[in-house]
């Protein structure tokens, strides 16, 4: 948390919440592979967030963590379903849907073998 994520109110802007989603993707999709020796995803747009408020959250020197979990696999996208929270508390619930996609065709495509077999360890 940094305090510039923190809004007039004294809470977390709402906002800043779909980056602390963002980071948790980057981690689990990118950073978490590569530091397995394994391929990080390349080409992955969100397509949809649904994100719900369920407490406010003020600024604090304790981190939160964001839990994340694979909640629905198709060939070409998938969902992720997250809880932004702490021991004590659920401050945030969300969904996001991500399509595999080519940059070079700027075209949808399909999930590789690899990376069904990746997501399929963090399907609920």
């Amino acid at each position: 948390m940094r305090f510039a994520d923190v809004d007039s109110q004294g809470h977390v802007n709402n906002v800043r919440f779909l980056d602390y989603l963002e980071d948790a993707r980057f981690g689990m999709f990118h950073i978490d592979p590569h530091n397995a020796g394994d391929e990080p995803f390349k080409g992955l747009v969100v397509t949809r967030h649904e994100i719900d408020y369920r407490r406010p959250l003020g600024f604090r020197a304790e981190p939160v963590r964001v839990e994340t979990w694979v909640t629905e696999i198709r060939p070409v996208r998938f969902t992720l379903a997250y809880e932004i929270r702490d021991d004590e508390a659920v401050y945030v619930t969300a969904t996001s849907v991500l399509a595999a996609y080519d940059v070079e065709r700027a075209a949808p495509r399909r999930l590789s073998e690899s990376e069904l077999a990746y997501l399929k360890r963090f399907s609920a």
